[in-house]
């Protein structure tokens, strides 16, 4: 996730950290407020101490060893404003990571930030290599496919980074949901500031992500069926 004009044509091009905004005002008033970006979700109390163990939510966990402060992010049902807190001490628990907070002495300290999420201003974010791209600053982004009279695909409103080896965008074109690769080869230009994908996508591949006709819907059921007969 960079400003950089393209992903390289190897390797991943995405890198991942989450960005939030902060709540508008009780009062429902719409502000300007400050953009975070999201690096751990606190899961759960860890020990006896005060420990959480956190899921990690960025692809730079090495840079919790640069960072001294952090921001808490409330759950829904706490509704308050983030609050700076300082880091005490944190180690790598297998895939996720075991935060210590300065003043969280006690299980029940901890207990009470369960779900919270641990984030850093955006101006913190890490820098990228050349040609990469967060995911983050992809949401929201127009595609336009080149290959089609840059005819409007849609918006994109997530990266699944889980299905396959390959990063996939989720684009939304009306009520339909459209599964892009999200590949070099295809990336013409990334055009963050204004909000523009350009791509060449391969003939067939928006024919791919077509709803099912009756027909075509009929035919699955009933193969579905045979196979478990």
């Amino acid at each position: 996730m960079s400003d950089a004009p393209a992903p390289r044509p190897v390797d991943n091009p995405t890198r991942h950290e989450i960005s939030a905004s902060e709540p508008a005002e009780a009062n429902g008033s719409q502000r300007v407020a400050p953009t975070w970006v999201l690096i751990a979700r606190l899961v759960r109390p860890h020990g006896l101490r005060g420990e959480l163990i956190a899921e990690i939510l960025t692809d730079f966990p090495e840079r919790f060893h640069q960072r001294s402060r952090v921001f808490l992010i409330p759950t829904e049902r706490v509704g308050s404003r983030p609050r700076e807190v300082e880091l005490e001490n944190f180690w790598f628990l297998r895939s996720r990571i075991v935060i210590k907070i300065c003043g969280i002495d006690s299980i029940n300290d901890a207990e009470a930030l369960r779900g919270f999420e641990v984030a850093i201003p955006a101006a913190e974010r890490a820098p990228l290599e050349p040609g990469s791209v967060y995911v983050s600053d992809l949401i929201g982004c127009r595609v336009v496919d080149l290959n089609r009279d840059a005819l409007q695909v849609g918006t994109i409103a997530d990266v699944d980074r889980d299905s396959s080896s390959t990063e996939l965008l989720v684009v939304r074109r009306g009520n339909e949901e459209l599964l892009i690769p999200f590949v070099a080869e295809y990336v013409v230009r990334v055009d963050l500031e204004n909000r523009r994908l350009e791509m060449r996508l391969p003939e067939g591949l928006l024919e791919i992500n077509a709803p099912m006709t009756e027909e075509e819907k009929r035919e699955t059921a009933a193969s579905r069926r045979n196979s478990a007969e």
